[in-house]
């Protein structure tokens, strides 16, 4: 029945496929695992949401794989002596897709609109724009923003989507929301979004970057939730990409036309407990779930034993990151979690929930967990939720236990401070540590990389063994292709480049 359903699926996504752009458009259709949940870029952190947004929109700077700052819509900058002021050069041809150009102006109104504490804007945090103090238009190709304190990681902040500039204009004729409305630069304009079904991206011919243009005269981005209707469709040649989970790598045989495309990331996936909800405002609680845990079981099942065990700061960021396989919470052990659960006051254990949603790896993580943490005494009901509702809760920090699939950034600010201080816009689980705090703002403001490893390090330890999350795996990134396809490359800093990418005819 359920290979039935999914070919039905498949069906169904051929004809809703077939026949949304004239014959003989170049068109790369790809599908996805997850539906978007609007295309404001400085509120909206879903994953489906930024691979459509990466082309409607761009920041003043990247960050190329090897994580060194690159110009985007500046062309350079300077740094003040006193690491205080960034003035920014722009680039003179940029044109947003209303066909007004871009000037200082924008980027003024943009940086400001992020910090407007009324949007709940995901980057006014020092993880991102959060320490800018004043911005002010030189003329209008250039720009200067001074920061309230120094924050080296300032440069590389601004490569984030949650700094993305922004049309003015078109910000106010939508009464504030870009949810539904497009106010980008990028190479693509935002076409029509059908819900549970696809959007549309269409090659927006002014712009500014001509390495960057449009190789396609559309994209269509198609919501596929079932793996097995993603597969189907791209071997039926209705998709040319789709998002793989590792479980569909075994359905590729070796001589298989289709193909694999992979890369190392520097996320993570991990249980994320509500440090103000009982009983997990316990820390004895947090250490006993982790000792209840057999991360190699849960990669075994969510990720076809590929994920690497990880902490928040993945192995692949490098001489960042700690051995968490040396910490012993990271071995199970269910007698010592039991014991943990006696001391915290709950010998017999105790219900709670674990909410999981936005995509497999998730959901099955979660199931492995409900069956592990039962073995302690603790029964959790997992609640699948639809994107829209586990984003909802995700914001509004409602859950016991929420799973999530976080990103550690291209330095150890986002993944420690936005993630862990008290003031950072992703601390879902309300974790609090005033030495953490300090550390955090210790080696944002030192430019010797050798302290800073030693602020970062301290931080992450404390973290780690108060057990502010149960962080289990690094996976790795899957997408299978159409052999047609030619010149994608992603890698952990660009998964959405298409720039250059063609299909063979």
């Amino acid at each position: 029945m359920k290979k039935l359903f999914s070919l039905l699926l498949a069906l169904a996504m051929v004809l809703s496929v077939a026949g949304s752009f004239a014959e003989g458009a170049n068109v790369l259709r790809y599908g996805m695992e997850t539906e978007p949940a609007g295309f404001d870029p400085h509120t909206i952190s879903s994953h489906a949401s930024i691979r459509v947004m990466a082309q409607v929109y761009n920041q003043l700077v990247d960050v190329n794989e090897n994580l060194e700052v690159i110009p985007e819509l500046a062309t350079s900058w300077e740094v003040s002596d006193d690491n205080l002021t960034y003035t920014f050069h722009l680039a003179d041809n940029v044109v947003f897709h209303s066909g007004r150009k871009m000037t200082a102006e924008d980027v003024k109104y943009s940086l400001e609109r992020v910090l407007n504490p009324d949007l709940g804007a995901l980057g006014n945090s020092s993880s991102y724009a959060g320490d800018i103090d004043t911005v002010e238009v030189v003329d209008d190709t250039t720009v200067k923003v001074t920061l309230k304190k120094v924050n080296v990681t300032f440069l590389s902040n601004m490569a984030s989507s949650y700094c993305s500039i922004v049309d003015k204009d078109v910000v106010e004729a939508n009464e504030g929301s870009l949810l539904l409305a497009d106010g980008g630069t990028g190479p693509y304009t935002l076409g029509e979004w059908v819900a549970d079904n696809h959007v549309y991206v269409h090659a927006f011919d002014q712009y500014f970057d001509e390495a960057g243009k449009a190789t396609f005269d559309a994209i269509e981005f198609y919501t596929m939730t079932d793996a097995s209707s993603r597969l189907n469709a791209l071997r039926a040649g209705t998709v040319d990409l789709i998002v793989a989970d590792t479980a569909m790598l075994d359905l590729v045989a070796e001589n298989d036309p289709i193909q694999v495309i992979s890369y190392q990331t520097r996320d993570y996936v991990g249980l994320f407990f509500n440090c103000k909800r009982a009983p997990f405002d316990n820390p004895l609680v947090r250490q006993a779930v982790n000792y209840a845990l057999n991360r190699e079981e849960i990669i075994d099942f969510a990720y076809n034993g590929t994920a690497a065990i990880s902490g928040f700061i993945p192995a692949s960021m490098g001489h960042w990151a700690v051995d968490v396989t040396e910490k012993d919470y990271y071995t199970q052990n269910v007698e010592k979690a039991k014991e943990l659960l006696a001391e915290a006051g709950y010998p017999d254990g105790f219900e709670t929930v674990i909410t999981v949603g936005l995509e497999d790896g998730i959901r099955d993580m979660g199931v492995v967990a409900q069956q592990q943490l039962e073995a302690i005494g603790i029964k959790a009901e997992v609640k699948n939720e639809e994107n829209a509702q586990y984003i909802d809760d995700w914001k509004a920090h409602n859950f016991d236990i929420m799973i999530c699939h976080n990103g550690a950034g291209s330095d150890p600010n986002r993944g420690v401070a936005f993630f862990f201080s008290s003031t950072g816009s992703a601390n879902i689980q309300d974790y609090a540590n005033e030495r953490v705090d300090e550390l955090c703002v210790l080696a944002t403001a030192t430019t010797d990389t050798a302290q800073r490893e030693e602020y970062y390090k301290e931080a992450i330890n404390i973290i780690l063994d108060e057990c502010a999350t149960a962080t289990v795996a690094c996976p790795m990134a899957y997408f299978l292709a159409t052999p047609a396809l030619q010149g994608y490359a992603p890698n952990a800093s660009n998964t959405s480049n298409f720039a250059g990418v063609t299909l063979a005819k």
